[in-house]
């Protein structure tokens, strides 16, 4: 009996101990659960960031800071787009981890695998009914509205300005407000907080001390070419000044109607957009600043993940090509950042994630199960350091102009395109080997390397293209793809 309560005070004592030590200011504190803000900007391509691109004037440093402090994703990628705003599906697929071709059906896209009631399974719901409290600001439309609602908070706007209260700085502050209500608020709930905005999409209109500091115009003059400036971004390596065949959508806005750009793809006009592209993408970073440095003055940066990502890339200029309906690199990757408890710093992963990607790990990060409508992967095991990869076969789609349209496949250095548009009129192949040449350069960029083109019609190379278009189609049909190219088998009903 002696010993039983012995052993009982001594139980006792140990809880008396810990309670001690886990008391502070009179609160007793439990392990907290971490915060996330997920940072998503509108049409950047990651080249355009210092962290992808040494060479590139554009100066972040804030992302650049993330980057120090935490992972970099090499090939993280949209898987594609049914439409021509890529925007569309590629939200969808950030919103509810569900790939392109089973997303809901919208337009003349009718999903083959549509899952009843997907809004509860997204992941403002999903956070929700875990504890957390859940806030979202980004631009309105293109995007996956019954999803959306699902925020406690929602402060959505579509804010493509030069000024405070027309452009990036209205989405920062509707996130330091947020924080501010919290902190009044003595909030100590975990947050995730989907911090959204509408630049650099078009209209690239900068504030005016950020665009005289690239050398960039608010062009809108339809008979004059743009004031060349020296402040402005260099061209490309990849620049052409047009794409060596038509890529397949006619009239397609990107291409052919953009305020400031038009058809034209001269150095002037290229120049001066990649300088506005700049400018917005800027003063993203400055918002991102001020958020970042709430957070620390509030004692939660420590403790929270910052991911930071794009929606797609975009060529402007890359390839003769303006907008984000081409699967190049430059426009299929994404930037993808993220810094937070555990993560080492200044460290470089392939990943081979996509967007779709990212609603899985931000339960395992959590510890909240995955909803199983979720088709995407948990690259939670890439940030502990255990993998550096979570799939080694990445897949890509355009098809929001004639069809079937372009598709694409990449595993290890080499990657493959076909386009397949305009009812057959063109169909092409594309094969680069990406470690000899990363920006993919053409036949028309008059590389003197002997990798430094598109290798599809070289016949040193007739079986690995052989072994790739195999590889694709293998992902089409994996990932209930309905359409087939010309030269693959026909599907059956």
């Amino acid at each position: 009996m002696k010993y039983y309560l012995r052993t009982i005070l001594l139980f006792i004592g140990l809880l008396a101990i810990s309670f001690a030590f886990n008391v502070k200011e009179g609160k007793i504190t439990k392990e907290k659960r971490p915060n996330f803000l997920f940072v998503l900007v509108d049409d950047q391509s990651p080249f355009d960031l210092q962290t992808y691109d040494p060479e590139s004037i554009l100066e972040t440093p804030n992302i650049s800071g993330l980057a120090k402090e935490g992972m970099v994703f090499e090939s993280a990628r949209h898987m594609g787009s049914w439409i021509g705003a890529v925007c569309t599906p590629s939200r969808h697929m950030i919103m509810s981890g569900r790939s392109l071709w089973n997303l809901p059906s919208r337009g003349d896209f009718i999903s083959q695998d549509e899952s009843v009631n997907l809004e509860i399974q997204t992941i403002g719901a999903v956070f929700n009914r875990a504890g957390y409290k859940t806030m979202r600001t980004c631009k309105r439309g293109n995007s996956y509205i019954a999803a959306n609602e699902q925020f406690s908070v929602v402060r959505d706007a579509t804010k493509r300005g030069g000024t405070a209260e027309s452009g990036s700085a209205w989405h920062g502050e509707q996130v330091m407000e947020y924080l501010g209500d919290r902190e009044r608020n003595s909030e100590t709930d975990p947050f995730l907080i989907y911090f959204g905005f509408s630049h650099p999409h078009d209209t690239r209109d900068g504030t005016p001390e950020l665009l005289q500091k690239y050398g960039a115009v608010n062009h809108t003059d339809t008979l004059h070419l743009p004031q060349e400036n020296q402040n402005q971004p260099s061209l490309q390596k990849n620049y052409l000044p047009e794409h060596p065949f038509f890529h397949g959508h006619p009239e397609l806005r990107d291409e052919e109607r953009v305020s400031g750009v038009w058809k034209n793809r001269d150095e002037n006009t290229v120049r001066n957009e990649l300088g506005r592209e700049y400018a917005c993408s800027e003063n993203i970073d400055i918002q991102l600043g001020k958020v970042l440095k709430k957070l620390e003055a509030m004692g939660e940066l420590e403790n929270t993940y910052v991911i930071y990502t794009s929606d797609h890339g975009i060529a402007i200029g890359r390839h003769g090509l303006m907008g984000k309906q081409n699967l190049y690199e430059h426009t299929w990757r994404v930037p993808f950042i993220i810094k937070g408890p555990g993560i080492e710093a200044g460290k470089r992963v392939t990943g081979n994630i996509y967007l779709l990607d990212v609603l899985p790990t931000l339960c395992d990060l959590a510890g909240i199960e995955i909803p199983k409508t979720v088709e995407g992967t948990s690259f939670k095991p890439v940030l502990d350091g255990q993998k550096d990869s979570v799939r080694d076969v990445m897949y890509g789609v355009y098809a929001g102009g004639t069809k079937p349209g372009m598709r694409s496949v990449k595993k290890g250095d080499w990657k493959l395109i076909k386009y397949d548009v305009m009812d057959g009129a063109v169909r092409e192949t594309q094969l680069f080997n990406l470690a000899e040449n990363p920006n993919e350069y053409l036949q028309e960029h008059k590389r003197e390397g002997k990798l430094e083109t598109n290798l599809a019609y070289d016949p040193n190379y007739a079986d690995k293209l052989e072994e790739m278009e195999a590889l694709l189609l293998e992902q089409m049909t994996l990932h209930n793809d309905p359409y087939r190219l010309w030269n693959q088998p026909k599907l059956t009903k």
